[in-house]
């Protein structure tokens, strides 16, 4: 039986991104954000999306950002490297508000069960619904796919604006018979909506080996392993062969790193369609697009986030 820390951080909106990218990089097992302005936001119903929020479970102002880590004998130094982490942001001017941290142990059970009232099914896009493995779902249409997510403790949940722009990509532009490649594929999603669409090949490459377990485990429950194939790879390092469409859920910087391989490995005229992109970031990701050789062809924003379809010449 695992034991599990609690950190939690009340914290600035502003401050949610740089300080969920400080728990990823210290090896947060799942990152949850309890955010007040989710219980009176006009959620788009278009996709009927069903929430069921407790509003005693958010803080009256800021947000609060809950992080998870296994107990060893490194997590002192570790809290510590988060604290003096969260701190140095105030020299780029970030607001940090409250920056109260309380620290609690948990149990797995209670670490799975606390994970999972977070997570309902959700339609993010004309054909897709996100279902975690634990709940029944029936379809609404009949054209609507399902993609059963355990999203397990190191991942989202899919329904992050940054992966739903990217399904939403994928929905307009996946050709049955297309080869796909997934970079930074994480729980596996979007190569498993890439199989749905009809592509024939998808290579989905992560490097972190949980990514590649997860990804592995999802690929098998949603039924599309003979079209997926999941590898523990950095970025498109040694990559041979070619594809149609690379998708690329990552952050900004990485991004920039192998935009040329991406340009190198699709076939002329296909499509590298990239997300993760801050509001802040996009011209720079959109210079670095073009100066490979990419055509924009279309800018998806949602919320403070950018997603790109660029095309090859």
């Amino acid at each position: 039986m695992m034991k599990w820390t609690e950190i939690s951080i009340h914290t600035t909106h502003e401050a949610i991104e740089a300080i969920s990218n400080i728990l990823h990089e210290a090896g947060a097992g799942g990152v949850v954000i309890e955010d007040p302005f989710d219980l009176i936001k006009e959620h788009d119903t278009s996709y009927g999306e069903i929430y069921q929020l407790n509003p005693d479970d958010y803080p009256e102002e800021g947000v609060i950002i809950k992080a998870y880590f296994p107990v060893n004998s490194f997590l002192g130094e570790t809290i510590e490297e988060i604290k003096q982490a969260i701190n140095n942001l105030m020299l780029y001017d970030i607001d940090l508000g409250k920056n109260s941290i309380t620290i609690s142990e948990v149990n797995e059970e209670e670490w799975a069960t606390a994970w999972k009232k977070y997570y309902n099914p959700v339609k993010v896009s004309e054909k897709f619904t996100i279902v975690p493995t634990w709940e029944t779902y029936e379809p609404v249409s009949s054209d609507e796919l399902i993609i059963e997510l355990d999203p397990g403790m190191a991942f989202g949940t899919g329904t992050h604006p940054t992966t739903v722009m990217c399904i939403q990509a994928l929905e307009k532009t996946v050709k049955k018979g297309d080869t796909v490649i997934d970079v930074g594929t994480g729980s596996g999603i979007l190569s498993i909506a890439a199989a749905m669409l009809g592509a024939k090949e998808v290579r989905a490459l992560d490097l972190d080996p949980i990514a590649v377990d997860s990804a592995k485990l999802n690929v098998k429950l949603n039924k599309v392993q003979h079209i997926v194939t999941v590898s523990q790879n950095n970025l498109l390092d040694r990559i041979e062969g070619s594809a149609d469409i690379i998708v690329a859920n990552i952050l900004a910087e990485i991004i920039l790193r192998f935009v040329d391989d991406a340009y190198r490995l699709l076939n002329s005229g296909g499509l590298f369609i990239t997300s993760g992109i801050i509001q802040t970031k996009k011209q720079e990701v959109k210079e670095g697009l073009i100066r490979a050789g990419f055509t924009i062809e279309e800018t998806l924003t949602m919320e403070d986030w950018v997603a790109f379809i660029a095309r090859k010449g």
